[in-house]
């Protein structure tokens, strides 16, 4: 079972979010809902509801949109059917009727199309539908609301009996004016309305010649306002028609009401259903406005979060069109607890709150603002302890009140525990207080709980990095203007730069180098350290970045020349066979040379012969039979090859002697005094290296895989 406290769901700000989804909902009780959320209780429920949220976030903007769950809430009329003998009112039928249309519409729609909306159609499928209500409060009223005619066969009566009267009234009305229409009886306006009855103006002077009852007279008492005798009677008749019709639909109202009311049941699980469906809505909505997804979910005790927004931040700089840094940061089994440390105003508190508040908005079934290949698994329970936590209510201090927050924290602190601790430590003696925190974290590690802390204390920053499944973080600064990236690095611990952060606000270098004698000489060297090493991670992340560049394109050159290389080696080939060729015709011109001597220095034609014989047998009995088109194209081939490196030999020979005439003419290169970092290479050479240190006349070249001893003759800088 998942218990969260509530004053953890304070502490990261969940009930904020809650409110920004509310705003999302189109219904009064959904709204109410929304605001009521908290984290599941059952994690085997979390992921249907997951999927129901990002299946209604895939319905926006889609050809067939889910259809509008709108409705009046009927809390009212259900507490009515309660009571017994109780009567609804027309606009309550109406309420119910709309409900109830809603609801089928809904239901049909998901029935449609399951394929697409699964769990939303699995979720529909659980409510009990009806359409006896719909059917039977249809037969009573018309579009517009109103009871109607054929509601019941009195009723029918009763109207059609007002409708015979009121034309008669009509009628009657209409003779008697035209017959005190031509006496000077009337006033200009000659009628008008009392009491919902037509009257007649009538000069207060004549009005005793006018039959009929009087009704009022103006506020002057010039006019007297007089149905006429004709109308009377009908007036009554319709008085008491009108009567009869009004008990008549009480009656149907009544009726309506008692066959209503069995179905109270049904009511309340189609408005449960469709303010449900009103709050996935408003979760779907939020979550298309932070870009937020559904990521990969683990049944491994695994946290990996891949350019994590802070949800409310994001929200906030939307609003001020200002940029959000994303954070990556993972715990895992080998890596579960994170020590962040640094400065101030780096974002360590809205890192440790990002983490905290997207588990429990994912542990509520909302999605979260991730990249979606990031990773989640479920927490028992999320314990933090966040902010200036001083108990006025209670006279607590801030350390009192940690400390039984810790006290806490250790009772219930278990395997299946994610813990969030902000300034770790801090409210009492540094030296106290940060031993009492280094011995809570040793027991939290030992129970393998998961948990991120921030911290300044030197001692936890060590801890971190001597326990094997613990981890120092820190959030980068800019080492020159000590601006922060808000980017989180792992591996390392952050120094506080406490005493740059001073110079940097104008606090005089005197009375910051009086500060630090005042501390641990120790204690210097190793924020120092932390703070230099810091600063070479930066620029080890900007020469990490170089050589990412390089690397790219030293692939796309290494694959430029593979090709050559092929091409090359074609060409080596060709070329070691002209060279075998011509090797071959120098050694036939040696033994030629020989012979040609010896004859020379004894005149024997027939030896001669002999040996040139022997000779030609010999190359002939090397010869492989080639066909004639063959021979053709290998000599063909040969010649070809023989034109290119002539040609190339030529253009080589030309260049070489421009470079010997130019040499001359060219004064020598003036010499460059060389110093400890110069880029510089060997005279001739193409290898370009750093010099590390000069001694004497030689220098120590770095060339990134090795160093080497150079003479500084020998070297000229880049």
């Amino acid at each position: 079972m998942i218990r969260i406290h509530q004053k953890t769901l304070i502490d990261l700000e969940f009930p904020t979010v809650l409110q920004q989804v509310s705003e999302f909902c189109i219904t009064a009780p959904g709204n109410d809902q929304v605001l009521k959320i908290e984290p599941f209780a059952d994690v085997d429920n979390v992921l249907p509801s997951l999927q129901r949220v990002k299946e209604f976030t895939a319905s926006f903007g889609s050809d067939s949109p889910i259809p509008n769950h709108g409705f009046e809430p009927i809390f009212k009329e259900l507490q009515l059917l309660e009571i017994e003998n109780s009567t609804l009112e027309r606009f309550s039928f109406r309420k119910l009727l709309a409900l109830s249309e809603t609801t089928q519409t809904l239901l049909k729609f998901f029935k449609k199309f399951e394929e697409f909306y699964i769990e939303l159609q699995a979720f529909s499928e659980a409510v009990s539908f009806t359409p006896a209500i719909a059917i039977e409060i249809k037969k009573i009223f018309d579009k517009y609301g109103e009871v109607k005619d054929d509601a019941s066969e009195e009723l029918g009566l009763i109207r059609r009996r007002l409708h015979v009267v009121k034309s008669q009234i009509n009628s009657s009305f209409t003779k008697a004016l035209s017959r005190y229409s031509g006496s000077d009886y009337l006033d200009e306006i000659r009628e008008t309305i009392v009491d919902n009855r037509r009257v007649l103006a009538v000069k207060a002077m004549h009005r005793k010649k006018v039959k009929g009852a009087v009704l009022g007279q103006s506020k002057t008492g010039s006019l007297v306002y007089i149905e006429p005798q004709e109308t009377l009677e009908f007036a009554n008749e319709l008085s008491n028609l009108i009567y009869e019709e009004g008990e008549e639909i009480k009656k149907i109202l009544k009726a309506l009401t008692e066959f209503v009311r069995p179905f109270q049941y049904d009511l309340a699980a189609y408005q449960a259903y469709v303010t449900e469906l009103d709050v996935i809505y408003a979760k779907a909505r939020y979550g298309a406005t932070i870009n937020a997804v559904l990521p990969r979910l683990t049944n491994n005790r695994q946290l990996s979060l891949v350019e994590a927004f802070h949800p409310l931040l994001l929200v906030a700089n939307q609003k001020r069109k200002e940029k959000t840094f994303p954070q990556s940061i993972e715990i895992m089994q080998d890596k579960r607890i994170i020590v962040i440390s640094g400065p101030n105003a780096g974002g360590k508190s809205i890192t440790l709150k990002t983490v905290g508040l997207l588990q429990l908005m994912l542990q509520s079934g909302l999605l979260v603002p991730v990249a979606p290949q990031s990773e989640f698994c479920f927490f028992e329970r999320v314990l933090t302890d966040i902010g200036d936590n001083q108990s006025i209510e209670n006279h607590l201090s801030t350390y009192s009140y940690r400390l039984k927050k810790m006290n806490q924290f250790l009772k219930r602190c278990n395997k299946n525990t994610l813990f969030l601790i902000d300034e770790f430590g801090t409210g009492s003696d540094p030296e106290l207080g940060g031993a009492l925190a280094e011995t809570f974290l040793e027991v939290f590690y030992e129970r393998e709980a998961f948990g991120i802390i921030t911290t300044h204390y030197s001692n936890l920053k060590l801890l971190a990095n001597e326990l094997p499944h613990a981890v120092n973080a820190n959030m980068q600064f800019d080492s020159k203007t000590l601006a922060p990236v808000y980017k989180l690095q792992m591996g390392e611990a952050g120094s506080s730069f406490t005493f740059e952060v001073a110079q940097k606000n104008g606090i005089p270098y005197s009375l910051i180098n009086k500060s630090k004698k005042k501390i641990e000489r120790g204690k210097v060297r190793f924020d120092k350290t932390i703070a230099n090493l810091q600063k070479e991670r930066s620029k080890l992340r900007k020469t990490s970045e170089t050589l990412e560049s390089s690397a790219e394109k030293a692939r796309i050159e290494s694959k430029q020349l593979e090709a050559i290389n092929v091409k090359v080696q074609e060409k080596l080939e060709s070329y070691q066979e002209l060279y075998d060729s011509n090797q071959k015709l120098i050694s036939l011109g040696r033994k030629f040379d020989s012979l040609s001597e010896k004859y020379f220095n004894n005149k024997q034609k027939r030896a001669l012969m002999d040996e040139l014989f022997k000779m030609v047998l010999t190359e002939n009995s090397k010869r492989k039979k080639i066909a004639p088109k063959k021979k053709k194209e290998i000599r063909q081939k040969k010649h070809e090859i023989k034109q290119e490196v002539e040609k190339k030999v030529a253009v080589i020979r030309k260049e070489k002697k421009k470079e010997k005439i130019a040499a001359k003419k060219l004064p020598p290169k003036p010499k460059v005094t060389l110093k400890v970092g110069d880029r510089v290479r060997m005279i001739d050479g193409r290898a370009i290296g750093t010099i590390d240190t000069i001694e004497k006349k030689k220098a120590i070249v770095n060339y990134g895989m090795f160093t080497t001893n150079v003479s500084l003759t020998e070297l000229e800088k880049v």
